[in-house]
Protein backbone atom coordinates (compact mmCIF):
# COMPACT_ATOMS: atom_id res chain seq x y z
CA UNK A 1 0.00 0.00 0.00
CA UNK A 2 1.13 3.46 -0.89
CA UNK A 3 1.14 6.33 1.62
CA UNK A 4 1.38 9.80 0.01
CA UNK A 5 2.85 12.53 1.23
CA UNK A 6 0.14 14.95 1.58
CA UNK A 7 -1.50 12.08 3.79
CA UNK A 8 1.81 11.87 5.45
CA UNK A 9 1.33 15.70 6.18
CA UNK A 10 -2.54 16.07 6.70
CA UNK A 11 -1.92 13.46 9.70
CA UNK A 12 0.97 15.13 11.45
CA UNK A 13 -1.05 18.16 11.41
CA UNK A 14 -4.25 16.02 13.13
CA UNK A 15 -1.59 15.09 15.51
CA UNK A 16 -0.55 18.49 16.32
CA UNK A 17 -4.09 19.78 16.48
CA UNK A 18 -4.54 17.21 18.63
CA UNK A 19 -1.77 18.07 21.00
CA UNK A 20 -2.61 21.47 20.73
CA UNK A 21 0.40 23.84 20.63
CA UNK A 22 2.96 24.69 22.85
CA UNK A 23 3.32 27.21 26.30
CA UNK A 24 6.13 28.89 28.30
CA UNK A 25 4.64 27.50 31.48
CA UNK A 26 7.33 27.92 33.90
CA UNK A 27 10.47 29.89 35.03
CA UNK A 28 13.03 28.88 37.67
CA UNK A 29 16.27 30.32 38.83
CA UNK A 30 19.88 29.24 36.54
CA UNK A 31 18.80 26.40 34.54
CA UNK A 32 15.88 24.36 36.94
CA UNK A 33 12.84 24.14 34.83
CA UNK A 34 10.49 25.56 37.63
CA UNK A 35 6.92 24.68 38.27
CA UNK A 36 4.15 25.61 36.23
CA UNK A 37 2.48 28.55 36.58
CA UNK A 38 4.22 29.34 40.01
CA UNK A 39 6.14 32.90 38.61
CA UNK A 40 4.37 32.87 35.60
CA UNK A 41 1.21 34.86 34.70
CA UNK A 42 -1.34 31.87 34.19
CA UNK A 43 -3.19 32.41 30.41
CA UNK A 44 -6.95 31.76 29.94
CA UNK A 45 -6.99 30.41 26.13
CA UNK A 46 -5.35 27.22 26.62
CA UNK A 47 -2.25 27.21 24.76
CA UNK A 48 -3.68 29.70 21.28
CA UNK A 49 -2.23 31.50 19.67
CA UNK A 50 -2.37 35.69 19.91
CA UNK A 51 -2.51 36.86 16.26
CA UNK A 52 -3.73 40.43 16.64
CA UNK A 53 -1.16 43.22 16.63
CA UNK A 54 -2.98 45.98 18.28
CA UNK A 55 -4.27 43.70 20.99
CA UNK A 56 -3.16 44.49 24.89
CA UNK A 57 -2.45 40.43 25.14
CA UNK A 58 0.79 40.61 23.14
CA UNK A 59 1.72 41.76 26.68
CA UNK A 60 1.25 38.78 28.47
CA UNK A 61 -1.06 36.88 26.40
CA UNK A 62 -4.64 36.24 27.31
CA UNK A 63 -5.78 36.40 30.12
CA UNK A 64 -1.97 37.69 31.37
CA UNK A 65 -2.83 41.21 32.21
CA UNK A 66 -3.46 40.47 35.92
CA UNK A 67 -1.28 38.71 38.47
CA UNK A 68 -3.56 36.16 39.97
CA UNK A 69 -1.96 34.04 42.33
CA UNK A 70 1.40 34.19 40.66
CA UNK A 71 4.53 34.08 42.72
CA UNK A 72 7.44 36.40 42.23
CA UNK A 73 10.76 35.40 41.89
CA UNK A 74 13.63 37.09 43.41
CA UNK A 75 16.89 37.28 41.73
CA UNK A 76 20.21 39.10 41.27
CA UNK A 77 21.74 41.56 38.43
CA UNK A 78 23.51 38.72 36.50
CA UNK A 79 21.73 35.75 37.50
CA UNK A 80 20.44 33.23 35.08
CA UNK A 81 16.57 31.91 34.27
CA UNK A 82 14.81 29.69 32.44
CA UNK A 83 11.74 29.47 31.17
CA UNK A 84 10.14 25.97 30.62
CA UNK A 85 7.17 25.07 28.04
CA UNK A 86 5.06 22.02 28.38
CA UNK A 87 6.63 20.94 24.87
CA UNK A 88 8.92 21.91 22.97
CA UNK A 89 8.71 24.65 20.52
CA UNK A 90 7.77 23.07 16.85
CA UNK A 91 6.79 26.33 14.69
CA UNK A 92 10.05 28.09 12.84
CA UNK A 93 10.17 31.69 13.92
CA UNK A 94 12.29 33.77 16.31
CA UNK A 95 12.24 33.42 20.49
CA UNK A 96 12.97 36.79 22.18
CA UNK A 97 12.73 38.10 25.94
CA UNK A 98 11.67 41.21 27.27
CA UNK A 99 11.43 42.96 30.34
CA UNK A 100 9.33 45.90 31.72
CA UNK A 101 10.20 47.78 35.02
CA UNK A 102 7.06 47.99 37.23
CA UNK A 103 5.80 50.88 38.83
CA UNK A 104 5.32 49.43 42.04
CA UNK A 105 5.39 45.58 42.28
CA UNK A 106 4.75 42.87 39.30
CA UNK A 107 1.67 41.76 41.02
CA UNK A 108 0.34 44.75 40.25
CA UNK A 109 1.48 45.78 36.90
CA UNK A 110 -0.54 45.08 33.55
CA UNK A 111 3.29 45.55 30.98
CA UNK A 112 1.67 48.80 30.03
CA UNK A 113 5.11 50.53 30.24
CA UNK A 114 8.48 50.40 28.50
CA UNK A 115 9.72 47.00 27.45
CA UNK A 116 13.19 46.10 26.35
CA UNK A 117 14.53 43.51 24.83
CA UNK A 118 17.45 41.86 26.04
CA UNK A 119 17.89 38.75 23.83
CA UNK A 120 16.68 37.28 20.41
CA UNK A 121 16.96 33.56 19.22
CA UNK A 122 17.44 34.00 15.63
CA UNK A 123 18.11 32.03 12.72
CA UNK A 124 21.52 30.87 12.08
CA UNK A 125 22.35 30.10 8.20
CA UNK A 126 24.57 27.62 7.27
CA UNK A 127 24.72 24.47 5.18
CA UNK A 128 22.16 25.70 2.78
CA UNK A 129 19.08 26.45 5.18
CA UNK A 130 18.19 28.02 8.51
CA UNK A 131 18.03 27.06 11.85
CA UNK A 132 15.74 27.67 14.09
CA UNK A 133 16.40 27.49 18.09
CA UNK A 134 13.79 24.80 18.91
CA UNK A 135 13.35 23.55 22.10
CA UNK A 136 11.40 22.63 25.49
CA UNK A 137 13.55 25.41 27.22
CA UNK A 138 15.08 28.96 27.13
CA UNK A 139 17.85 30.17 29.42
CA UNK A 140 18.32 33.71 29.57
CA UNK A 141 20.15 36.49 32.02
CA UNK A 142 19.22 39.29 33.81
CA UNK A 143 21.35 42.20 32.47
CA UNK A 144 24.02 43.35 35.47
CA UNK A 145 23.62 47.25 35.14
CA UNK A 146 19.80 47.28 35.07
CA UNK A 147 18.11 49.08 37.85
CA UNK A 148 16.63 47.24 41.24
CA UNK A 149 13.19 46.14 41.34
CA UNK A 150 10.61 44.17 40.39
CA UNK A 151 9.70 43.36 37.06
CA UNK A 152 7.23 42.03 34.07
CA UNK A 153 9.75 38.94 32.10
CA UNK A 154 8.44 38.41 28.99
CA UNK A 155 9.06 35.63 26.36
CA UNK A 156 7.33 35.48 23.26
CA UNK A 157 8.17 33.17 20.35
CA UNK A 158 6.81 34.27 16.40
CA UNK A 159 5.80 31.05 14.38
CA UNK A 160 6.14 32.19 10.72
CA UNK A 161 6.08 29.25 9.67
CA UNK A 162 2.87 29.51 7.06
CA UNK A 163 3.42 32.23 4.72
CA UNK A 164 0.64 33.98 3.34
CA UNK A 165 -1.16 33.52 6.97
CA UNK A 166 -1.09 35.56 9.93
CA UNK A 167 1.51 35.35 11.94
CA UNK A 168 1.24 33.69 15.57
CA UNK A 169 2.83 34.92 19.03
CA UNK A 170 2.84 32.56 21.65
CA UNK A 171 3.72 34.51 24.57
CA UNK A 172 4.00 34.65 28.83
CA UNK A 173 5.36 36.56 31.27
CA UNK A 174 6.70 35.79 34.64
CA UNK A 175 7.19 38.03 37.76
CA UNK A 176 10.91 38.88 39.08
CA UNK A 177 12.62 40.60 41.83
CA UNK A 178 16.06 42.29 40.70
CA UNK A 179 18.19 43.22 43.63
CA UNK A 180 21.89 44.54 42.92
CA UNK A 181 22.24 45.83 39.40
CA UNK A 182 23.11 49.11 38.48
CA UNK A 183 21.50 52.34 37.46
CA UNK A 184 21.36 52.08 33.35
CA UNK A 185 18.49 52.78 32.14
CA UNK A 186 17.73 50.57 28.93
CA UNK A 187 17.31 51.62 25.55
CA UNK A 188 15.89 51.55 23.16
CA UNK A 189 12.37 50.89 24.41
CA UNK A 190 8.97 49.82 23.14
CA UNK A 191 5.36 49.58 23.45
CA UNK A 192 3.64 46.62 23.45
CA UNK A 193 1.28 46.83 21.16
CA UNK A 194 3.46 49.26 19.08
CA UNK A 195 6.64 46.95 18.90
CA UNK A 196 5.32 45.03 15.78
CA UNK A 197 4.12 46.33 12.60
CA UNK A 198 2.58 44.08 9.74
CA UNK A 199 5.19 45.67 7.58
CA UNK A 200 8.35 44.77 9.15
CA UNK A 201 10.34 42.25 7.21
CA UNK A 202 11.08 39.96 10.11
CA UNK A 203 7.10 39.27 10.18
CA UNK A 204 6.56 39.32 6.64
CA UNK A 205 9.44 36.74 5.38
CA UNK A 206 8.77 33.37 3.47
CA UNK A 207 11.18 31.50 5.08
CA UNK A 208 10.85 29.07 2.12
CA UNK A 209 11.83 31.67 -0.91
CA UNK A 210 15.45 32.79 -0.91
CA UNK A 211 15.68 33.12 2.66
CA UNK A 212 19.17 33.92 3.21
CA UNK A 213 18.96 36.66 6.01
CA UNK A 214 16.87 37.34 8.62
CA UNK A 215 16.06 40.65 11.32
CA UNK A 216 13.98 39.79 14.23
CA UNK A 217 10.76 42.31 14.82
CA UNK A 218 10.87 44.49 17.89
CA UNK A 219 13.40 46.70 18.69
CA UNK A 220 17.38 46.08 19.06
CA UNK A 221 18.53 44.35 22.14
CA UNK A 222 19.66 46.05 25.25
CA UNK A 223 23.23 45.57 26.43
CA UNK A 224 24.75 46.82 29.45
Amino acid sequence: MKISIKAISAAALAAQSVSGHYIFQALGKGTVAGKPYEFVRHNTNMNSPVTDLSSNDLRCNVGGATSGSTSTLALNAGDQFTFSLDQAVYHQGPVSLYMSKAPSTAAEYDGSGDWFKIFDWGPKFGSGQAQWTMTSTYTGTIPKCIPAGEYLLRIQSLAIHNPGATPQWYISCGQVKVSGGGSTTPSPTAKIPGAFKATDPGYTVNIYNNFKSYTVPGPAVFTC
